[in-house]
């Protein structure tokens, strides 16, 4: 480890302030890389974040729409949930795209791993490319109210360019797919 790398900030005290099945937050009592004292809250996730993005043969792709509580607003993004941490992430990308679609995909192409907001939390994600599909019914649960929409997989790409995904998961993959599929490695 070299000296840039060496942490430079030290925990004096630690505190869990809520705890939730999906979410432990903990105010850190520090001493900043400057030596001076000072707060600082963590949200340590208990699942890892994945995220699906099904593209059939044709280049089509299914986003699933629905209101995002914290957010007091609507989003589109890439079929996504949590996996269980002893869990083998593919068969939590599995899950969650036949859970909130209803596909079933024969091939799945890892495609990201990333800490969507390292400054706060500990979340991790892994991100996949789901194709050779099958289709059968949804299956969300009782807390997904899920809408589901079929588009081809540029107007995906558009909607990520102009704003309307918002979403750091589906923002991810699907701009890493348009790369990969630029040359030609999907």
């Amino acid at each position: 480890m070299s000296q840039e790398e060496k942490n430079p900030w030290k925990t004096l005290n630690s505190e869990i302030k809520f705890e939730t099945p999906w979410i432990k937050v903990t105010k850190h009592d520090v001493l900043n890389p400057a030596g001076k004292p000072g707060l600082y809250g963590v949200v340590t996730f208990k699942n890892l974040a994945i995220g699906v993005l099904p593209l059939d043969n044709d280049k089509n792709t299914w986003l699933v729409g629905q209101w995002r509580y914290p957010l007091d607003q609507y989003s589109w993004e890439i079929p996504e949930g949590g996996g269980p941490l002893d869990e083998d992430p593919l068969d939590s990308a599995k899950r969650e795209l036949k859970e909130e679609t209803g596909i079933v995909a024969k091939k799945y192409t890892e495609i990201a791993r990333m800490h969507t907001s390292n400054s706060a939390t500990t979340e991790y994600a892994i991100l996949f490319v789901a194709q050779d599909l099958d289709f059968f019914e949804a299956e969300p649960e009782e807390s997904e109210d899920l809408k589901i929409k079929k588009l081809p997989f540029n107007e995906a790409y558009n909607m990520v360019m102009n704003g309307q995904i918002t979403d750091s998961l589906s923002m991810a993959a699907i701009l890493k797919t348009k790369i990969l599929l630029d040359e030609g490695k999907l």
